[in-house]
């Protein structure tokens, strides 16, 4: 099997050491273990974030960037009436998140990039990157979506598709097909009549529910619509669209990336 010289685990330390010669930018993916409804597994938000970030990486040009493990837990409070949903909270996962950000400072890199694969984390990892922004003087930033959600939310024909929906069915029936029982799959579309309120709105405020308000199988969105085709789309816009970012904050210069050289 073909060695990855993109992932951190995968190296010695002195291959480290001089990849760092090289490249000063890294990929942290993280995700959760938490309920998908009847018809997915509960890794899903993990495993895409780690997939992700390896075929980003992968795609890059030279110098790629450093994928590191991903973060398998994250803040799933909201899902915890669904078995086999495992949650960490704020503070536990900031802290974590915060300690990793400054080993990797001081082992050298000087740009993060923190790939969410779950939305609720997204306060969190953005307290978290802040922070380290703050202590270690490097470049942070967290992907939640931002740079497909746009395109993705394109594809279909869902209002508040945003869990274990058309969109994550999709993706996972391109990916791992083996997984998905499309005959578990379930319609729980949400109906919020408050502009302010809807997940997909260009309006919306950010709020927060327990999941069992809203849906009785923990599916928020049409899981029935979904299709390997649309998941495969998905996936190739997103992996480009990180790919073109990626490049785009390896081949900037720390100082033009603050935007105040001091």
């Amino acid at each position: 099997m073909k060695k990855n010289n993109f992932l951190w685990e995968e190296m010695s330390w002195p291959e480290i050491e001089a990849r760092l010669k090289e490249v000063d930018t890294a990929i942290l993916p993280c995700g959760a273990i938490e309920q998908h409804g009847p018809h997915l597994p509960v890794d899903v938000d993990y495993y895409d974030a780690y997939y992700m970030a390896r075929e980003v990486a992968e795609k890059c040009k030279s110098p790629q960037p450093f994928v590191l493990p991903p973060v398998p837990y994250g803040v799933s409070y909201h899902h915890s009436a669904f078995k086999g949903t495992l949650s960490v909270s704020n503070n536990t996962l900031s802290a974590f998140i915060y300690d990793i950000g400054m080993s990797l400072a001081q082992n050298g890199i000087k740009k993060l990039v923190i790939l969410n694969g779950h939305g609720d984390n997204k306060p969190t990892l953005t307290y978290a990157a802040q922070m380290i922004n703050r202590d270690a003087k490097i470049f942070v930033c967290v992907d939640t979506g931002e740079t497909s959600d746009v395109d993705l939310y394109g594809l279909i024909d869902t209002p508040n598709d945003i869990h274990a929906g058309e969109i994550e069915t999709s993706t996972t029936l391109a990916l791992r097909p083996h997984l998905v029982d499309m005959e578990k799959a379930v319609d729980e579309t949400l109906d919020l009549e408050n502009e302010y309120l809807n997940f997909t709105s260009q309006r919306g405020v950010s709020w927060y529910v327990h999941t069992q308000r809203l849906s009785n199988s923990g599916v928020m969105g049409n899981a029935q619509k979904a299709t390997a085709e649309k998941g495969q789309k998905m996936w190739d816009i997103s992996i480009r669209n990180m790919v073109e970012f990626l490049e785009s904050i390896i081949n900037t210069p720390l100082s033009e990336l603050y935007q105040n050289r001091y």
